[in-house]
């Protein structure tokens, strides 16, 4: 898990950079289009489309572009169907790897995203091959700057949390996908900044990784990210701090 957490939060700073080059923006406007297709686009009855689209608020989106993402999804415009789907394989050092994927042509992700695994010493695998070793729920990041730990603790359980743990300079909140808004809108109700707030996948088991494999792993799963179709990329892996902190050093 540590591992996961860690790359969230250097994935969360690195947006600032994706939104710059459009990725993020357009992976955001394809999860609120999604969401509004199969829930509806009524934001209070339609937990899904509610979170992406405080996600794309925390991103800055303009609601110009939010509110046709959504009318895209009802019907009220024209748009392109996006079709959900997961691949599922194995990345440098045995690790497992799910990938999220919302794209109009699954031919042309299945090739790319195969390309992506097989130049950075993985391989797609079968459908259900890690699927299992993933839990989904819901990850809120707090810095330890912001509130203290006893403090903390006690909103999160309060408001439905399932565990909080201390990951070197932040808090690690992780809840049911049932309770992820009401532990978010608790803290933020408090005025607790959030360095992070998403819906995500926790491996219930994690791989040790050395440092090459580590590195590797990391160009990896960056690279998937970095396709327009793959909205969150998923390891088991658990890499060494120093690995880490040299990656957040680039950023």
């Amino acid at each position: 898990m540590s591992g996961h957490s860690k790359w969230a939060s250097i994935k969360h700073k690195k947006g600032a950079t994706d939104a710059k080059r459009g990725k993020l923006f357009t992976k955001l406007i394809k999860e609120i289009t999604v969401a509004a297709r199969m829930g509806g686009g009524d934001i209070d009855g339609n937990p899904r489309l509610r979170h992406s689209v405080a996600a794309a608020k925390q991103a800055n989106m303009p609601a110009d572009n939010i509110t046709r993402a959504i009318k895209k999804g009802t019907g009220e415009l024209e748009g392109v169907q996006y079709e959900e789907i997961a691949y599922e394989g194995y990345g440098p050092g045995g690790v497992a790897v799910f990938v999220e994927v919302l794209t109009d042509n699954k031919n042309r992700s299945v090739g790319e995203i195969r390309a992506i695994f097989n130049k950075r010493g993985g391989n797609l695998g079968a459908n259900g091959c890690v699927a299992w070793i993933f839990q989904q729920k819901g990850l809120i990041l707090v810095d330890t700057s912001e509130i203290g730990e006893d403090e903390l603790l006690e909103l999160a359980l309060e408001a439905g949390a399932d565990d909080m743990k201390r990951e070197g300079e932040q808090f690690e909140i992780v809840t049911s996908l049932e309770n992820f808004e009401p532990v978010r809108k608790a803290l933020e109700d408090k005025g607790i900044k959030m360095a992070l707030a998403e819906l995500t996948r926790i491996p219930q088991n994690t791989v040790k990784v050395d440092e090459k494999d580590g590195k590797a792993l990391l160009r990896l799963i960056d690279a998937l990210e970095d396709h327009d179709d793959v909205q969150k990329a998923y390891s088991n892996f658990d890499i060494p701090d120093e690995v880490m902190a040299a990656l957040e050093k680039d950023l």
